[in-house]
């Protein structure tokens, strides 16, 4: 039966023993500490990457890298922790240069978190290191995004439910119930309607010259209070499991590949 090799609670001995008997996939949950509304905790986007990733790795069977806590979020109310985008790249090109020494031949970057700024540090991070170290070009490297492999995440951001909404909360309620508090608490309507007609509405961007080369200084609008970009009350655990089994469905095809191109 296929084997879920959790990392950080294996031994030396049992690493090595694996890696002697042949494993060289690992997949690397990539979190964040960030607001969630009230309903939801700040470790969300961490549940996102690692339950995926667990579920993927219990099928096909693949190590799971400890998850890292500590990204980009952008967004500034209380609880969250931000980590400047390219500190989280320099961070990931170190994560894979490790895991690359170690002999992993498959490495699945996983994002639990969506936000524009650390999807793109990620991306760069991959490409940067396989750009600059020659030497592991024979390594198969991905970016998993799960949203994009789930109709119902899509269908969601169709319906303008982004963030701490009904499919981010029903993936919750599937995963870890008890972690899920009944306060669906949103922003003023005004606001709401905003986060839901673009979900980087959130940002102030502001300039003092009048010049489209301008850079702009860019700071969380003071409106936002709760940062729910979505309606949460709509979601279900059954809804979680449909997201989790499209998404992990995904995941196992992408390993698949990645393991048959050697």
């Amino acid at each position: 039966m296929p084997e879920a090799l959790v990392w950080e609670h294996m031994t030396v001995k049992e690493v090595r023993d694996a890696l002697e008997s042949g494993m060289r996939t690992v997949l690397v949950p990539l979190g964040v500490t960030e607001q969630h509304g009230y309903h939801l905790p700040l470790r969300t986007d961490c549940y996102n990457a690692e339950q995926i990733s667990l579920r993927a790795a219990q099928q096909i069977g693949c190590f799971v890298a400890p998850t890292l806590a500590y990204t980009y979020s952008g967004g500034e109310l209380p609880g969250t922790i931000n980590v400047s985008p390219h500190v989280v790249t320099l961070m990931v090109v170190e994560i894979l240069h490790s895991l690359c020494l170690q002999g992993l031949q498959n490495i699945v970057l996983i994002l639990g978190h969506g936000g524009s700024e650390n999807d793109r540090a990620t991306q760069e991070a991959a490409e940067i290191f396989l750009r600059n170290n020659p030497q592991f070009h024979d390594r198969n490297i991905a970016v998993y995004r799960f949203w994009l492999n789930s109709e119902t995440c899509r269908q969601a951001f169709e319906d303008g439910d982004f963030h701490s909404g009904w499919f981010e909360t029903s993936l919750m309620l599937h995963w870890v119930p008890d972690e899920v508090r009944d306060e669906y608490v949103l922003d003023e309507p005004d606001v709401v309607q905003m986060m839901r007609e673009d979900q980087d509405a959130y940002q102030l961007r502001v300039t003092r010259v009048d010049h489209e080369l301008a850079v702009p200084a860019v700071c969380q609008n003071p409106a936002i209070k709760v940062g729910v970009m979505g309606e949460p009350e709509k979601a279900t655990a059954e809804i979680g499991r449909t997201i989790t089994e499209e998404t992990v469905e995904g995941l196992v095809g992408l390993i698949e590949a990645m393991e048959a191109a050697g």
